[in-house]
C-alpha cells in the first residue's frame, strides 16, 4: 500500500488519508494508494463506509500539473473515481481547505460531501486552457444543475462551503474534520447505504431548458473571446444534458484532449506558473523580515489615489487620503462611494462589505495627519517637482520605519528618493487603472531600497490582492517602458497607410484587450502629451517622430474624455467611431514628412506591434530591469491586456521561435533603420542559440 494515502479505522468507518504534501495533488502515488485502500476497507468486514481526506491544509487541491501533457501512470483517475463510485460501502469526502479540479472530481464521485465551514470547492481547468476531464463535467450538472455547473465551469472560480450547502455540492457543514465525517459517514451506513452521484438508470440530466445553452453562449462573448476552452466545457455540459452519463464522458474525453492539444494550454500554464515564480527575487531571501502594515496613508484624492486606497480598505487596511483641497476630497470621496455602490450593485460585495470599506477610509488636508502610517502611497500628478516637494514633506512627518511608496508610472525612483533622508524606506508601487480593479502592481526598486523595503512592498502587494512584480528603475520600468516601442509602431503604420481602426481591429483580433489608439483616447492623449513635452529636449532628433498625437491634443481631442481623440464618441457611449478629420490629418502628416502611404497587412501590424515589445523587454532583461522573461509576461497579461492564452509576448516569441522573430526584426531593420529596429543583443544571443530565454 502506498505511504501516500493510509487506511485506519475509527469505529466502524474506514477513514482514508491523502498524504501528499503540500496540496495533496493526485499523483499516481495518490491514485494507487485510493485504489488500494477503497479496495481494502470494502473488503474489510468490521468497516461499514469511508471517509476520504486530506492531511495537512488541504483536501486534495487538483492534479499534480507536473504530469501534463504526458502519459497518465497506471492507474488513471477514472478508474480510481469508478471504483469509489461504486462502492457498496457509502463513501463520505470530507473537505478542508480546497477541493479544486481533480479533488472536486474525486469528491463527486463519492456518494455525500461534508465540509468544514472554511472550506473551497471548484473545477478551475479552464483557467489553465482545459476542462475537468474525469467526470466534472458530468457529474456535476447533475448535482447543481446545468446553470450552476456552466456558472462554476466556465469560470472556474470557487465557492465556499456554505454556498456549496447552498447549491448541492455540500450535503451538510461539520464542526471538526474526522469525527463529523466519521459521524455522518456512520449515519449514512445505518439508513441504507451510498447514494451515488450516477443513479443505475444512467440516465442524462433531466428537465433542462433547450436555450440555456445558447443564452449562455451569449453571455460569456466578450469575456471568453479567444478562448477555446471555455467553450468546450459548455459543449461538454451540454452533453451532459443530452447523453446518457457514459456518452457524455466519452464526450468529455474528446474535448479534453482538444484543449490538451491545444497551444492556448501551453500559455495558460505558462502564465499559471509565471504568476507564481514572480514572489522569488535572488538578492532578497524568503526569510527577509517585513514589516507589519496596520494603517496606511495615500496622498492625492484623484481617480489613482482613490482607486488605491479602496485597496486598502477592501483588504481591512485603515487609509487615510490626503489633498490639499477639500473640494478634491469631497470629490474623490464622492467617486469611491459610487464605485462601492456600483459593487454592492453588480452582486461584488454585500452592503455590509461596502460599508465596513468605506468605514476605514478617513480624509485630511493636513500631512501630519499621516504621521503614523506605517506606509504612505503618493499618487499626485507625474510632475518630478511636485513628487519631490511632497516627499520632502513626507520626509518630516512619517514615522521611523514608515514605507514611503511613489506611484509613479515613469520618473525616476531616486530621484525622488533623494528628497528624503532615508532613500533606503523609498519604492515604487505602480498601481495600474483602476487600480481598484487592475491586478497588477510593478514594485520598482530604487538604487538603495532595504531588502526588508522591497520584501514589504511584495508582501503588502499580496494582502492587496495584487499580483506583485519587482522591476528596476529605468524610464517607464518595464511595462511603459516595452509599451512605447509598441505606441510608437502603431503611429508610424498610420503614417504609412494603415487607419487608427485597422491597426486596432488587427491587435484585437490578436487577442488584446483593445487596440493602442482606443487605449489611448481612454488612458486620456494628454497624459502622454505631457510627457512627450516634458521630454522633448532630451529626445533623440534623428529619431523618426510622429507628430500626429501631438496635433490631435493640441485640437481639444484628449480621447473619450473629451469625446473625440482618435476616435469620435457619441454622448454616453464608450464605442470609439472612426472620424475622416482624424484620417485626414493622417495622410495629410504623411504627406508633409515625405511618407507614402501603401496597403498595409494585418499581419505586419502584429509583427510590429509585438515584436516591438519583445525586443524591448529582451533590452529589459539585458540590464536586469526584469528578473526573468516570464515576469515580463505577468506584467503584460495583467496589466496591458495582452492575451493570456498566448502567455506574455516573450512566450508568444519564444512559442513563435526565437530565430524568426530575429530574422522578422532585422527585415524590418533594413526598412526602418538601427534607431528603431536594432535587435536586442539577448535577443540575438538566445535566437542563435539555445532557442529559449533563460525563464
Amino acid at each position: 500500500m502506498s505511504d501516500a494515502v493510509t487506511l485506519e479505522r475509527d469505529g466502524t468507518v474506514g477513514v482514508i488519508t491523502v498524504r501528499n504534501p503540500p496540496v495533496n495533488a493526485l499523483s499516481q502515488a495518490v491514485r494507487q494508494g485510493l485504489k488500494d485502500c477503497v479496495s481494502a476497507a470494502a473488503a474489510d468486514d468490521a468497516i461499514e463506509a469511508m471517509v476520504i481526506l486530506g492531511d495537512g491544509r488541504t483536501f486534495i487541491a487538483g492534479a499534480d500539473i507536473r504530469e501534463f501533457g504526458k502519459p497518465m501512470a497506471e492507474p488513471g483517475l477514472l478508474e480510481v473515481l469508478d471504483m469509489i463510485e461504486g462502492s457498496a460501502k457509502p463513501v463520505v469526502a470530507a473537505i478542508h481547505g480546497t477541493a479544486l479540479g481533480g479533488g472536486l472530481e474525486v469528491a463527486l464521485s463519492c456518494h455525500y460531501r461534508v465540509a468544514v465551514d472554511s472550506g473551497q470547492v471548484g473545477l478551475p481547468e479552464v483557467k489553465l486552457g482545459l476542462l475537468p476531464g474525469a467526470g466534472g463535467t458530468q457529474r456535476l450538472p447533475r448535482v447543481v444543475g446545468p446553470q450552476m455547473a456552466l456558472e462554476m465551469i466556465v469560470s472556474g472560480n470557487p465557492i465556499r462551503a456554505r454556498k456549496a450547502v447552498e447549491v448541492g455540492v455540500v450535503d451538510a457543514i461539520v464542526d471538526e474534520l474526522q469525527a463529523g465525517a466519521v459521524a455522518f459517514a456512520a449515519a449514512k451506513a445505518k439508513a441504507g447505504g451510498p447514494h451515488p452521484v450516477i443513479s443505475a438508470d444512467d440516465s442524462k440530466v433531466k428537465g433542462t431548458d433547450p436555450k440555456l445553452f445558447a443564452e449562455f453562449r451569449k453571455s460569456i462573448e466578450k469575456r471568453a473571446r479567444g478562448f477555446f476552452a471555455p467553450w468546450r466545457c459548455i459543449d461538454c455540459i451540454e452533453a451532459a444534458c443530452t447523453l446518457p452519463f457514459a456518452e457524455g464522458m466519452k464526450r468529455e474525453r474528446e474535448l479534453f484532449e482538444q484543449c490538451m492539444n491545444s497551444p492556448q494550454r501551453k500559455g495558460q500554464i505558462h502564465a499559471f506558473f509565471a504568476e507564481r515564480e514572480v514572489a522569488k527575487i535572488p538578492d532578497v531571501p524568503k526569510d527577509t523580515p517585513v514589516q507589519p502594515i496596520a494603517s496606511a496613508g495615500v496622498i492625492g484624492a484623484g481617480t489613482m489615489g482613490g482607486g488605491i486606497a479602496m485597496n486598502f480598505a477592501n483588504a481591512g487596511i485603515p487609509v487615510t487620503i490626503l489633498d490639499s483641497s477639500q473640494e478634491a476630497l469631497e470629490r474623490g470621496l464622492s467617486i469611491i462611494e459610487k464605485n462601492y455602490a456600483n459593487s454592492v450593485k453588480r452582486g461584488g460585495m454585500s452592503q455590509a462589505q461596502a460599508d465596513k470599506a468605506l468605514g476605514l477610509i478617513g480624509r485630511s488636508q493636513s500631512m501630519d495627519d499621516l504621521g503614523k502610517a506605517d506606509v504612505v502611497v503618493e499618487a499626485v500628478f507625474e510632475e518630478m517637482e511636485l513628487k519631490k516637494k511632497v516627499f520632502g514633506e513626507l520626509d518630516r512627518v512619517a514615522k521611523p520605519g514608515a514605507i514611503l511608496a511613489t506611484n509613479t508610472s515613469t520618473l525616476d525612483i531616486d530621484e525622488i528618493a533623494s528628497a528624503t533622508k532615508r532613500p533606503e524606506a523609498v519604492i515604487g508601487t505602480h498601481f495600474f487603472s483602476p487600480a481598484n480593479v487592475m491586478r497588477l502592481l510593478e514594485v520598482v526598486r530604487g538604487a538603495k531600497s532595504s531588502k526588508e523595503t522591497i520584501a514589504t512592498a511584495m508582501d503588502l502587494g499580496k494582502k492587496l490582492r495584487k499580483v506583485s512584480v519587482l522591476v528596476g528603475n529605468c524610464d517607464g520600468f518595464v511595462g511603459n517602458r516595452m509599451l512605447n516601442p509598441y505606441t510608437r509602431e502603431a503611429a508610424f503604420l498610420v503614417e504609412e497607410g494603415a487607419t487608427p481602426s485597422q491597426v486596432d481591429k488587427a491587435i484585437y483580433e490578436f487577442g488584446f484587450a483593445m487596440g493602442p489608439f482606443a487605449m489611448g483616447d481612454l488612458a486620456g492623449l494628454d497624459v502622454g502629451y505631457r510627457v512627450r513635452k516634458a521630454r522633448e529636449g532630451k529626445r533623440d532628433k534623428a529619431m523618426r517622430y510622429s507628430p500626429v498625437a501631438d496635433r490631435i491634443v493640441e485640437m481639444g481631442r484628449h480621447g473619450q474624455k473629451t469625446g473625440a481623440g482618435y476616435y469620435r464618441y457619441e454622448e454616453g457611449s464608450r464605442t470609439p467611431v472612426p472620424d475622416p478629420e482624424i484620417e485626414k490629418l493622417i495622410r495629410d502628416t504623411a504627406k508633409e514628412l515625405g511618407i507614402e502611404q501603401r496597403q498595409v497587412s494585418d499581419e505586419e501590424i502584429v509583427e510590429r506591434l509585438v515584436y516591438a515589445l519583445v525586443n524591448e523587454g529582451a533590452r529589459c532583461l539585458e540590464e536586469g530591469m526584469a528578473l526573468r522573461a516570464s515576469d515580463i509576461d505577468v506584467i503584460y497579461c495583467n496589466g496591458y491586456g495582452f492575451p493570456v492564452y498566448r502567455g506574455g509576448p516573450m512566450f508568444y516569441a519564444q512559442e513563435v521561435g526565437l530565430d524568426k522573430v530575429l530574422a522578422r526584426i532585422q527585415e524590418f531593420q533594413a526598412v526602418h533603420g538601427d534607431l528603431t529596429w536594432k535587435p536586442a543583443d539577448l535577443l540575438v544571443e538566445k535566437a542563435k542559440g539555445s532557442g529559449r530565454w533563460d525563464s
